[in-house]
Formats: C-alpha cells, sequence, structure tokens
C-alpha cells in the first residue's frame, strides 16, 4: 500500500525508520505529492513469494557501527511458509562478513501464512568506517544437498545514492506497535551563548491508524555531518498517547559547544532495546540550515548604570529544573566590569514575569567568592524562584533590580526598601536545556575560592528482593591552590522519559588538597525491575536561603548552575578469583585461603592485601565489604561483614592476631572462627566451597568476585 502526502513543491525525499518500525524508502510522484516505496529491493523465493529489503540503517554506537535492516516476506503462494528453511546475512561489497541476528520481538516469527506477510528485523555491529552505501544483504536457503548446506537465492546491496535521511520539509512513516505515525519537523529555531548552541526542534508526530497508540520513550540527538551526537531533551512525550487521526507536538532541546559547526545537521532518533541494551535507529531528519532566533536576549551583553558605576550583565541561560514536586526556574547571569577602575558588587534582586502575569519571587546567589570587580573582571550570579512543575508558560520576562544600601542583597522581599528596576531580559525563545556532559568527559567550576573539576568515575547497581539502589561515583578535582571543602550537590537521575529520582549525596566532611580528590557516592532508589538503560545525572551546587549551602546542618531549597552527565555502561562482570578486587578507591586482594574444623570450631583462614588511592577523601558511611560462605553441598553458610570506616583506622597493631577488622596493608593467617559442634560429623559430605565478595550499601549488595576452592586445601 501507498501513503501519500500532500506538499507545496517539488524535491526528493527519503524518509526511514527501523526495528520493526517500518523504515521507508521515498521517491517523488507526479505533482505535488509524495509517494513512499516500501523497498530497497527483492529477491525471490519461489516463484510467487519473495524476500524484501524494507529498510536499512548503520547508527553509532560505543563499540563501533550498529547497523538494522528490515525484511518483508511476501507469501503469495497456497502453502505455508517456514522462515526456518532461510536465513539473511549481512556482508560488505569489500567482502567482509558480519554477524547477524534478530531481534528479540522476531525469533519466534517462523511461518507466513498464505497470501500474508511478516516483517523481521536483524541486527549486526559492523566496522567504525562501515557505511550504509557499503553493505550487501544476502538471503539463503538451506539445502543439505550442497556441500556447504546452503544455497543462495540472491543479493541486494545498498544502491550508492540511497539514504536513509529524511529531508526538513519531508515527513517519516513509522509504525509504532502496528499503527502508522507521521513524524515531521514543524520548526527548527536556535540561540547561541558564549559556550553553547542551544537548539531547540518542534517534531509533529500525526496518528495515520485507526488506534489510539502510546509513543515510546524514543532517544533524540542531533548528529553532526562527523557524526557526533549531542542528546535532546523532549518535553511532551511523556506518556504521550496520540488518538486516530490526531496530531501532537513535542520539542527537543539540547545544548552543542560553539567549536562544533552549525551546518548540515541532522535529528536522529532511536529507540533502547532493553534486552539486548542497544540503542537502534528508528528514523534521521535533515535539519535546515541553523538560524539565531531574532529578538532573544540570551548571550546579549545590556549595561546599566548606578550609584557606584556602569555594570555590563549578559544572560547565559534559563533553566527548569525538577525539585520534588515543583520545578525551579533559574538564570544564569555573567555581572562584568568593562571599566578601567574596580567597582563593588551592586546590591541585585529580581523576579520572574510568566505570560507578561504572573509574578513568580526569586532570590539572587552569588557563587563565587569575591567582594568586588577589578577592571575587566566578571562574576557569575543566579536567579532561581520556583513554579508548580505542571504549569505550563510561553514566555519569560526576567526583571533586573538593584536595592538601596538597607536592601538585603539576595532577598526580593526586601523589607519595604526601594528597589529599581535596572534590566529586563525578555526571553522571546525557548527555555534551555540543561548541558550535557559526554562519557568521560569532565565540568569544571571556576568561580574564585571554588576551582573544581567534576568527573564521572563509575555506577553500581545494589539490589536486594525489592528494590535496587543505582549508585554513581563522582570524582571532584580540588583545582584551587589551597584546601578547600567540596562543594555541597543537589542530585537527580533522569531517566529518557523524563521520570526523574530524587538522589542522596554522600558528603565528604574533610577538606581536600590542591591537586587532591573526593569521591562523593550519589545514589537513588528505582523500583527492581525498572530499566536503567540511559539514565543521565542532573547535578546542581546546593542552596540554602540565598546562598550557596554550607554545613552540616544546612537544607538545600534549590540549586544552581545544573548539568547533566552522561553515565557510562556498568561493569557487571564478576571476577572467578579474590585478587585485585576493586571497592573504589580501595582494591583487596585475598589468597592463601583455608580451611579447618577443630575443637568444634569452624576456621577460615586467609592472606589479604588492602591498598587504597593517595589524596582521595570519599565518605564511605553505610557501606561494607561483605564476606560470603557457601557449601557447595550446603551444609555450612556464613556472612562476614567489614565496615568501610574501619579500612583507615590503625587500632594499636593492626597485624595482632586479636584485631577482627580488616584494615590498610598486608596480614597473614587472618581468621574467622565459628563454633560448629555438629559439622565435624559431615566432613564425608562437604563438597567444594565458594567464597565471594560483596560490596554492601545501604543493606543492598552487588558482587564483585567468587573464587571456589577445596575444603581443607589452602589456595595459591
Amino acid at each position: 500500500m501507498n501513503i501519500k502526502f500532500r506538499y507545496n513543491h517539488l524535491a526528493t525525499i527519503a524518509l526511514s525508520a527501523t526495528l520493526a518500525l517500518g523504515a521507508i524508502t521515498p521517491v517523488w510522484a507526479d505533482g505535488n505529492q509524495i509517494e513512499i516505496s516500501l523497498a530497497v529491493g527483492r529477491v525471490p523465493i519461489t516463484g510467487s513469494s519473495y524476500f524484501e529489503l524494507k529498510q536499512i540503517h548503520v547508527l553509532p554506537n560505543q563499540s563501533g557501527n550498529l547497523a538494522t535492516f528490515t525484511i518483508t516476506i511476501h507469501n503469495e503462494g497456497s502453502s505455508e511458509l517456514q522462515f526456518i528453511d532461510y536465513w539473511a546475512r549481512l556482508n560488505s561489497k569489500s567482502g567482509n562478513q558480519f554477524t547477524a541476528r534478530l531481534l528479540p520481538a522476531d525469533k519466534d516469527k517462523n511461518r507466513v501464512a498464505p497470501g500474508s506477510t511478516t516483517d523481521l528485523t536483524f541486527y549486526a555491529t559492523v566496522n567504525p568506517s562501515t557505511k550504509l552505501q557499503d553493505l550487501v544483504v544476502q538471503f539463503i536457503k538451506w539445502d543439505f544437498g550442497q556441500s556447504n548446506f546452503e544455497r543462495v537465492l540472491g543479493e541486494i546491496a545498498v544502491p550508492d545514492d540511497y539514504t536513509d535521511i529524511t529531508p526538513p520539509d519531508g515527513a517519516a512513516a513509522i509504525s509504532v506497535g502496528g499503527v502508522q505515525v507521521n513524524a515531521s519537523i514543524k520548526k527548527f529555531v536556535s540561540n547561541k551563548n558564549e559556550k553553547y548552541h542551544v537548539p531547540n526542534v518542534y517534531v509533529t508526530l500525526e496518528n495515520a491508524g485507526s488506534q489510539t497508540v502510546a509513543i515510546p520513550a524514543y532517544l533524540f540527538s542531533i548528529r553532526t555531518p562527523e557524526g557526533l551526537l549531542y542528546p535532546l531533551e523532549a518535553k511532551g512525550l511523556k506518556e504521550l498517547k496520540i488518538n486516530p487521526k490526531e496530531s501532537k507536538e513535542i520539542q527537543l532541546s539540547g545544548s552543542i559547544p560553539v567549536t562544533v559547526a552549525a551546518d548540515s545537521w541532522q535529528l536522529s532518533v532511536a529507540e533502547t532495546i532493553s534486552d539486548l541494551k542497544l540503542n537502534v535507529s528508528v528514523a534521521n531528519f535533515g535539519l535546515p540550515a541553523v538560524t539565531s532566533q531574532e529578538g532573544g536576549s540570551i548571550g546579549k551583553e545590556y549595561s546599566f548604570t548606578s550609584k557606584s558605576g556602569v555594570y555590563t550583565t549578559q544572560l547565559g541561560g534559563l533553566y527548569r529544573l525538577p525539585w520534588e514536586d515543583q520545578d525551579i526556574l533559574t538564570a544564569d547571569l555573567t555581572l562584568s566590569n568593562k571599566g578601567e577602575e574596580s567597582l563593588p558588587i551592586p546590591k541585585l534582586s529580581g523576579y520572574f514575569l510568566l505570560d507578561d502575569a504572573v509574578k513568580i519571587d526569586a532570590k539572587l546567589i552569588q557563587t563565587a567568592k569575591v567582594i568586588g570587580l577589578g577592571a575587566g573582571a566578571s562574576v557569575n550570579l543566579q536567579i532561581a524562584g520556583k513554579v508548580p512543575y505542571t504549569y505550563e508558560f510561553s514566555h519569560v520576562k526576567l526583571v533586573l533590580q538593584e536595592n538601596d544600601a538597607e536592601a538585603p542583597a539576595s532577598e526580593t522581599d526586601n523589607g519595604g526598601a526601594t528597589a529599581t528596576d535596572v534590566l529586563e531580559f525578555s526571553t522571546q525563545s525557548e527555555l534551555q536545556a540543561i548541558p550535557f556532559i559526554g562519557l568521560g568527559q569532565s565540568y569544571s567550576v571556576n568561580d574564585v575560592g571554588r576551582k573544581a573539576k567534576y568527573v564521572i568515575h563509575s555506577v553500581s547497581t545494589y539490589e536486594d528482593k525489592t528494590n535496587i539502589m543505582y549508585s554513581a561515583m563522582v570524582e571532584v578535582t580540588n583545582l584551587e591552590k589551597r584546601f578547600t571543602n567540596v562543594s555541597k550537590l543537589f542530585a537527580n537521575f533522569r531517566s529518557p522519559d523524563g521520570t526523574v529520582f530524587p538522589a542522596s549525596v554522600a558528603e565528604v566532611k574533610n577538606k581536600i588538597s590542591p591537586s587532591g580528590k573526593a569521591l562523593l557516592n550519589v545514589w537513588a532508589s528505582v523500583p527492581r525491575g525498572y530499566s536503567t538503560s540511559n539514565m543521565n545525572l542532573l547535578l546542581g551546587e546546593a542552596v540554602t536561603e540565598g546562598k550557596l549551602s554550607e554545613g552540616e546542618k544546612a537544607v538545600a531549597d534549590s540549586y544552581v548552575n545544573p548539568v547533566a552527565y552522561w553515565l557510562p555502561a556498568e561493569k557487571t562482570n564478576v571476577a572467578t578469583t579474590l585478587k585485585n578486587v576493586e571497592l573504589f578507591p580501595y582494591t583487596i586482594t585475598v589468597d592463601k585461603i583455608g580451611t579447618k574444623i577443630e575443637d568444634k570450631v569452624f576456621t577460615l583462614k586467609f592472606n589479604y592485601e588492602l591498598t587504597k588511592e593517595k589524596l582521595t577523601e570519599i565518605n564511605t558511611e553505610g557501606h561494607n565489604l561483605l564476606l560470603v560462605f557457601e557449601d557447595g553441598g550446603g551444609m555450612k553458610r556464613f556472612e562476614k561483614k567489614f565496615d568501610f570506616k574501619d579500612f583507615d583506622v590503625i587500632n594499636g597493631d593492626s597485624t595482632a592476631d586479636e584485631d577482627t577488622k580488616i584494615r590498610l596493608g598486608k596480614r597473614e593467617n587472618f581468621q574467622i572462627t565459628i563454633p560448629d559442634p555438629g559439622l565435624i560429623y559431615n566432613t564425608k559430605f562437604l563438597e567444594k566451597y565458594t567464597l565471594s565478595i560483596y560490596d554492601e550499601f545501604q543493606g543492598q549488595r552487588k558482587l564483585l568476585a567468587s573464587e571456589k576452592a577445596d575444603w581443607f586445601i589452602t589456595t595459591d
């Protein structure tokens, strides 16, 4: 069946979608219409049945490139066709072979009834240099009469002029659960500040089917001509349902470094296959040339005059951040002194005006530890206010005010003191997306007195029977020349569909040496079974009563300077020996493991060495090293916990036999003894045992290493 869309002018268009989502290769028909052809090529099976290559894509991933292709089996014969007799292979035109596998959802599609069709989608990892036009799909039939047990029916090479990119004025037909949804770009605007391009893409989704459809949590990205991917946040996508013949609009926003050329960008749409932990392409759109939105104030400098002198202010960003059952509106301002003489920092306040009607009181926060502005100097300021998270608005005005000498510098409620409007920033563009920090990349805070670098070290999942504890380890490096405290942070984990899980931060109480590091454990409880794939970590600097939070008793009431970290894949492999087991920043090796039963007492004996990365501070509260002993025959099992906080404590002679805690350093013949009068009578039933090391946090566990050994024999 052909699907037609009407447009006002002629062009050449290519539409695509993948993963059993009905990707398509379009051509122009006569007149002002687009006719969509659903075939790249076909190979005959019998006289009346054939394979059809419906679509093919290549998407970059962490291990190279991921190719996906969908074939349609057309059975126009009078008897059933069984796909178990056939297969599809993926090769390159140069002769390389790639292992193609069926997606989990298609593995049971083996029979095609007479007069029907069936779609099957395959995926394969290809070389990083492999392009779409390099690929060849080969179709075979298993034939045990052949020497290699197979007979090639034919192959389809991707044409050199084939493209899976939908032009900016085109539309892509996407199959969602068998329902056709037409996707097109309605509008594309972009602004720019000192550090980032700020693209906003408006996508229209039209349900062309006859049933209501729930739109999946797609992953949207800007893709550059070099293949770089920059994630976009989707507003309006969460739990989105579209009725038949109904259209809905979603807004995509993001941030891209200004060093990236703003031309030939594409919009990439992908979907996560949780069973495979893979992101696969759904559709790709070409975007028009990037243009700045006229009249926007972000990134522009404005001056105002006070009694102290002339100041220059720039609105660097305007964000909407999750906060419990509210959202925080926060504006990032830069206050500069362009003159030749020093100036004091003026007493400023401000408020937000939404849609020229609703006033939102706000607080001003100064994050840098400075009291004045030298010639040519600048300081960052934040203004933050709260709105209900359900409240929608289309226009924001930020009014910046200067208070008289008696007015508080950080409060808009100035107790009757005079507040003079000095500047208005009217955001004629959309709210900015929170800047994303890529995998392995760092974010630096450059405020005077608080210079530091933040990077994600690792992620971990701890489990019990009902929930999982999802944790990220944030490494902070002190870039100051003095010992400093780590800034208090506020954190949330966010899933691709916008679900927010408030997170806790285990703060480091000790000051950090110059060039020293601190490890901040950030964790949140997530329902068991909930996918943590493609989660990101939203971090901001905690604020209490208009100032950066300081001290143990400070309770954050908002946060500023938000950034979102793209989280690395979790290391889930379990080591088969107990050597060099990482409990970062600690590493432990356990060897010379032996068992004995004597005087009705069971003894487990071993040597260990515990080391720690130097100049690294960490709050280990709630963490235990858990040893679990399990006999293969089920005759003996026990657990022994060792609190992390004891690792660094030297309690007299840490090598003394009576010391039952694990300490930093080496220790020989460390013993765990447990009375067990009946165990001696079951020695002939004792089988191999397993000794395992777990990282336990807040009562939930992650298995790190397990080693099997024989009873009464000391291991190497």
